[in-house]
Order: structure tokens, then C-alpha cells, then sequence
């Protein structure tokens, strides 16, 4: 690619010029939403986040004319590749001006970075884990974006078909939810039956109980066990659990974090749901994403006062065992309660799997719109 540079990140400054491209390259688009940059930063400090104890990875800025054009994170994730048994370089942060020289200089990156370490396989976008945004979007480029998914233009999907043999991996689907004013009649009905056959019971929390009684990791206990079979699911080491109970549940309204306990078992957490109201307009009045100087102003209008007339949806986990008995139901029942006290009008749920049906049927009780999708591509290395 003779007239793009590629140049690896070294130090805190181009890490910062790394995470500020997108800010850029975005800054006049109406449905991108900014990441916050502090967490941006943090995430991609091999310092500081935990998943570096199983992760490997480069970052990759492109320039031309001497000025930044694209940018690209090449990862291993050695605990996934020797779960899924695949020997696979993931691709992230993959984001570039419509130039195919560029897109196609910063894959190729990847790729040699990859084969340098004996991988047989390109895959992405993804990230570091599960916990971080995944999927290129290919439907929905009309729709306001959240802070917990990855917006890109349309023709990164023109780009990526273009540059060498990619083929689709895995589609992620996301709904637009109209929330009802009360529980749908048989979800409801469902709920109660559930509370009466199985002694399953909804469980609020105080802040005390999920931070200092270690509540909040055994909620992230059960997310090993619930998505240990999805999609390039890697299991959350302890320290990762402790950075998640830091940057969910001690931010979070605890009134938006429901939890369903088994009364017949110790009180067992079974299953939970965390929502948060939606950070999207509010980061968008922000300086690209950063706190200060009025940032945290516009943020907190948010957290504390819920200037928002949507919800996002951010986890929901059931173990596998009390999945079939309806403990889903619970969830939202309490959850659609507390959206109406609070004026809650839409819920944004986050991406989930085509394939994963179970998921998926929660959304036949709700009037709703399957509005974005996002996917994942692979392409073999092997010569």
C-alpha cells in the first residue's frame, strides 16, 4: 500500500490520538454516539485492563499525507482460541476514511501480525471479551447508536466484502421496544406462576450487599455460566469481574438491577437483568466523550435524574437450569415496573445472538422494531 503508513502505537500519546481518531471521523454524524474517552483509553491500557492476563495485542494507526487516516486493534485472546479450538487474531477499533487503500493496509496489519503468531485465522470486529462491542453495523445506519455498540458507515460493509475472502461468522440483532404501561398479560401471567411452582423470587439489592458482601461477583459468576457456549465467549477471569462490579454496579440505580433468587435453594441468585438510562443524547453534548470540564454535568442530569425517555437494556443473564422454568419472566416484570416510575417510554435492548432463540422470544410479548444488526466476519490465513 505505498502511499498509506502504517505505525504502531507506542505510548500514552498515540494511544490518545488512537482513541481521539474516532471522534473525528464521526464528529458530523447524527447517529454515531461518543465513547466515553476515559474508558476508551483505559480499556486498551495493557496496564490496565485485566484481560491482558490472556490477551495479546498491537494497535495500528494508518496515515496518508501525513495525516491519520484509519486505525485497528489486533488481539489474541489465547483463553478463547483454546476454548473454541481455533487459532484466531481478532480485529477491533477498525475504523478508517472511505479509502480502500487504507481499510485494506490495516487489515493486512492484522493479518501479518497474526501469521507472525502462528494464527490461522482473521475474525472481527471484536474485542478483548464479550463485555466489549462487537459487530459491524450492517442495518440500521438511520438509528442513534448507543455507548455500548459499535456505529460505523455503510461503507465499511462495501470495504470489508472488498478486501480479501471475509465471510459472514455471526449476525448480532438489536430491537427498539416500546415499553408497555404494564407487564404484558402472559408474561405476567408466566411471572406469578413462576413465583408459585418454583419458589423463584425477585430480589432488589442494596449497595452494601453487591460491593462489599461480593454480591455483584456472583452476579458476573453467572454470566460465565450462561454465555459459556456463545459465540467466541472467553470466561471472565476474577480480576475482570472486579473491574465489570466497578464500572456496572457502582454506578448503577439500583432500582434497574433486578435479581431473581431460588427460595427453596438458600436464596441462590439465579439470574439478573442490569438496565441503565440511556447515556446517548447526553454524550453526545459532551467534548468527544470526556468528563471535563462539563461532561459529568450532562452525564449525571442522567444517572441521577433520568432526563432520558430511554432505557438500555444492558445485561441479562438466567443460568441455563431455571432458563426453561421462566425466570426471565420475573425480570422483566419487575423491570417494566420500574420504567414506568421512572417515565421510561422505549428500552434499547443490546445485541444478541440470530441464533440464540431463547433470547430472543423474550421480545414476542413486546410491541417492538428488529432495527440494527451487527456482524461478524472471518477469513481463513492459511495459504
Amino acid at each position: 500500500m505505498g502511499n498509506v503508513e502504517i505505525r504502531i502505537v507506542e505510548g500514552r500519546k498515540d494511544l490518545k490520538q488512537f482513541v481521539q481518531f474516532y471522534n473525528e471521523l464521526y464528529r458530523d454524524c447524527p447517529y454515531a454516539v461518543p465513547f466515553l474517552f476515559s474508558d476508551e483509553l483505559a480499556t486498551l491500557d495493557k496496564k490496565k485492563n485485566p484481560a491482558f492476563e490472556h490477551c495479546e495485542a498491537e494497535y495500528f494507526m494508518a496515515f496518508k499525507d501525513g495525516k491519520m487516516v484509519g486505525r485497528v486493534a489486533a488481539i489474541i485472546n489465547h483463553v478463547a482460541n483454546e476454548r473454541w479450538k481455533r487459532k484466531q487474531v481478532r480485529f477491533g477499533w477498525f475504523d478508517f476514511i472511505n479509502d480502500l487503500e487504507v481499510s485494506s493496509a490495516l487489515i493486512n496489519a492484522v493479518e501479518s501480525w497474526g501469521r507472525q503468531r502462528g494464527m490461522t485465522e482473521i475474525s472481527g470486529p471484536l474485542g478483548f471479551t464479550d463485555m466489549d462491542k462487537e459487530g459491524m453495523l450492517v442495518e440500521g445506519f438511520d438509528h442513534l447508536a448507543t455507548m455500548y455498540i459499535n456505529y460505523n458507515y455503510s461503507y465499511y460493509v462495501d470495504h470489508i466484502q472488498r478486501i480479501g475472502r471475509f465471510v459472514k461468522d455471526n449476525d448480532y440483532l438489536e430491537f427498539h421496544i416500546k415499553i408497555p404501561k404494564q407487564t404484558p398479560e402472559k408474561m405476567g401471567r408466566l411471572a406469578r406462576m413462576v413465583e408459585q411452582r418454583y419458589n423463584l423470587q425477585v430480589r432488589k439489592f442494596t449497595r452494601h450487599e453487591l460491593v462489599e458482601e461480593g454480591m455483584g461477583r456472583e452476579i458476573f459468576h453467572i454470566i460465565n455460566l450462561t454465555y459459556d457456549g456463545l459465540y467466541g465467549f472467553s470466561k471472565l477471569s476474577e480480576k475482570q469481574i472486579d473491574k465489570l462490579v466497578d464500572d456496572y454496579i457502582k454506578m448503577a440505580d439500583l432500582n434497574l438491577v433486578t435479581g431473581v433468587v431460588d427460595a427453596n435453594n438458600n436464596n441462590r441468585i439465579v439470574g439478573f437483568g442490569i438496565s441503565f438510562p440511556s447515556f446517548s443524547k447526553a454524550l453526545k453534548k459532551t467534548r468527544d466523550g470526556k468528563l471535563w470540564p462539563f461532561g459529568w454535568w450532562h452525564l449525571l442530569k442522567i444517572l441521577k435524574y433520568h432526563q432520558t425517555d430511554t432505557v438500555d437494556l444492558l445485561l441479562i443473564a438466567v443460568l441455563p437450569e431455571y432458563r426453561s422454568k421462566g425466570a426471565n419472566a420475573l425480570i422483566f416484570d419487575d423491570l417494566v415496573q420500574r420504567f414506568n416510575e421512572y417515565g421510561f417510554v422505549w428500552a434499547e435492548a443490546m445485541p444478541q445472538m440470530e441464533t440464540n432463540k431463547a433470547v430472543l422470544g423474550h421480545w414476542q410479548y413486546f410491541e417492538k422494531e428488529q432495527h440494527r444488526r451487527h456482524r461478524c466476519f472471518t477469513m481463513s490465513l492459511k495459504d
